[in-house]
C-alpha cells in the first residue's frame, strides 16, 4: 500500500479503534501489516460495519537482530498463553511449541490446531500493544525431534538444562563465537525438565547445553528470563533500534 491508498479495517480492529482507542473521523493512527511495515493513516469514515482509513506514509521497520526462535515444550494448563505473549513483547521472531518426554498435555490433532490459532491471536494482540511491526511466527505443535530439526543450520543453538554444571548462559553469550550472532534458537523444557536422553540428542545436533544458575525457575519464568538475558546481552535492550524510511 502506497501513500493515498484507502483500506478498510474490520473485525477486532474496529472494536479496538472504537472502544479502546476511542478514535473518530479525522484522527491519525499507526497501522502495521505484521510483515515489518508500519503505516501512518487517517480515519476517513466510521460506520457500523467498519472503518475506512487513508494511508499517509509508510516505514520499513529494521529487522531485530538477533532473530530469536523460542522452542517451548508444552507446559501444564494455559501457561503457554502467557509465554507467547511475553515472548512477543521480548522480540522473539518465531515460537515453536513441541511435545517432550515429560510434557503433560497430550493434545489431539484438533485441539492442537485450536490452540495454535489461539496462540497466533495472542501474538497478534501482544505485537499491537507493544507496537511491533512484525508478528512472530507460531508453528504447529511438533515432536521434540521435529522441533530440533526445524532450526536453521547457521543459528546459535542453545538448550537449557537444570542439570548442566559446566556452562551458564552469561558465560556462553560472552564467548567470542556469540559476537554478532544473527540467529539464536533456544530450547526450554516443561515443568519436569528434559531427560538426559533428550539433551544428549540435542547436543548431537549442535545444541549447546547451558544452565540458568542454581535456582529452578517455573517454566513461564524461564522463558521470560532467557529472552530478557539474550536481548540485554545481544539485542534490543542494547539501545534504540534505527528505523529505515522508504
Amino acid at each position: 500500500m502506497g501513500k493515498g491508498a484507502l483500506c478498510d479495517l474490520g473485525g477486532e480492529n474496529v472494536r479496538y479503534v472504537k472502544s479502546v482507542l476511542r478514535m473518530k473521523k479525522g484522527d491519525h493512527l499507526i497501522l502495521f501489516d505484521g510483515a515489518g511495515w508500519e503505516y501512518e493513516a487517517a480515519i476517513r469514515d466510521v460506520s457500523a460495519d467498519g472503518i475506512s482509513v487513508e494511508v499517509l506514509g509508510k516505514k520499513k521497520i529494521q529487522d531485530d537482530v538477533p532473530r530469536i526462535t523460542l522452542l517451548q515444550a508444552l507446559p501444564k494448563a494455559n501457561k503457554i498463553d502467557s509465554i507467547v505473549q511475553k515472548a512477543t513483547e521480548l522480540g522473539a521472531c518465531r515460537i515453536i511449541p513441541f511435545r517432550s518426554a515429560r510434557s503433560i498435555p497430550r493434545l489431539t490433532a484438533h485441539n492442537a490446531r485450536v490452540r495454535v490459532l489461539r496462540w497466533r491471536s495472542i501474538a497478534t494482540e501482544a505485537a499491537r500493544q507493544c507496537r511491533r511491526a512484525n508478528i512472530p511466527e507460531i508453528k504447529e505443535v511438533l515432536s521434540f525431534e521435529e522441533a530440533l530439526a526445524s532450526v536453521e543450520g547457521g543459528a546459535l543453538k542453545i538448550i537449557f538444562w537444570e542439570e548442566e554444571v559446566e556452562r551458564g548462559i552469561k558465560n556462553l553469550l560472552r564467548e567470542k563465537r556469540c559476537e554478532g550472532a544473527r540467529d539464536i534458537s533456544v530450547v526450554i523444557g516443561p515443568e519436569g525438565g528434559f531427560s538426559k536422553e533428550e539433551v544428549d540428542s540435542a547436543v548431537r545436533k549442535g545444541f549447546i547445553s547451558v544452565s540458568l544458575g542454581k535456582n529452578i525457575l517455573k517454566v513461564e519464568t524461564a522463558a521470560v528470563t532467557v529472552l530478557s538475558i539474550i536481548q540485554y546481552e545481544l539485542g534490543i535492550f542494547g539501545g534504540e533500534p534505527e528505523r529505515g524510511e522508504l
